[in-house]
């Protein structure tokens, strides 16, 4: 297991505490409790500002159930979650964005009558009433703008139902900006995806992280997360069990053993 001290001086094995500005966000002493069943037992991380951060485990780890402790979809048992430096612990998924906090889901959840430059213009204007008369001014720029950033600026008037997967994987990606987030939570992006498709993505991630964005990507394609991550946190069961960089975690035994059974 990894002991290299990380940003807030703290271990892989979690010896020491975090606190709200040892990142952009932080976790501490996370847990989440389903009747009997710990999906998350007391996590502790933090992500720093400007650097893409890979959260890795098996199946069943707990990845998700994180991420929604985060953004406010699931309430945390215990624990508390800081967002650069405001305790959030508990907010709902409103608040979350206004925060600055976005977040994609493996799952994609597009508008399927509506065509992709209204999806993304619908994630511009969160509190009003969506309308086509919204598309002729500053709304509908900002909102193609945004769709030429994630690679679909030829595919502004066709439906979600016309794209291919990895067109809706960018179409979730542009739909999340356009809710001007500081920090971009990023669900199993490369699922489904070709070779040459994994490293288009992994361009536009690293650009957007360049432009300032900080990310947090899940991912079960682990040649292509390490490839692309500054930073990793990996959990089993729930708890980590390692922390660091790409290369020292492809070589922890325990991370071997717990993910895949040999070298990665």
């Amino acid at each position: 297991m990894s002991t290299e001290p990380d940003a807030a001086g703290a271990t892989g094995e979690g010896t020491v505490g975090y606190g709200p500005d040892d990142g952009v966000l932080v976790i501490e002493n996370l847990t989440k409790r389903f009747g009997g069943l710990t999906a998350v037992d007391d996590l502790s991380f933090a992500v720093r500002e400007r650097e893409i951060l890979g959260f890795i485990g098996p199946n069943g780890a707990g990845k998700s159930t994180t991420f929604n402790c985060v953004t406010g979809r699931y309430p945390p048992t215990s624990g508390t979650v800081w967002y650069r430096g405001e305790d959030v612990t508990g907010e709902s998924a409103h608040e979350m964005v206004n925060s600055g906090l976005a977040r994609t889901f493996q799952e994609f959840r597009p508008l399927h009558d509506r065509t992709v430059v209204e999806n993304v213009a619908i994630g511009l204007v969160p509190d009003r009433l969506f309308s086509l008369a919204g598309l002729r001014g500053e709304t509908g720029q900002r909102a193609a703008s945004i769709c030429r950033r994630v690679g679909l600026g030829d595919r502004l008037e066709l439906t979600p139902d016309e794209l291919p997967h990895a067109g809706l994987l960018r179409l979730e990606l542009g739909r999340a900006l356009a809710t001007d987030p500081d920090m971009l939570l990023v669900d199993e992006p490369f699922a489904g995806l070709s070779g040459p498709e994994v490293e288009s993505v992994s361009g536009l991630l690293r650009e957007l992280r360049d432009e300032g964005l900080t990310l947090a990507v899940v991912d079960h394609n682990m040649r292509g997360l390490l490839s692309l991550i500054d930073r990793a946190v990996v959990i089993n069961f729930g708890a980590k069990i390692a922390e660091g960089a790409p290369e020292e975690i492809r070589q922890d035994p325990e991370v071997q053993r717990a993910y895949l059974g040999g070298d990665l």
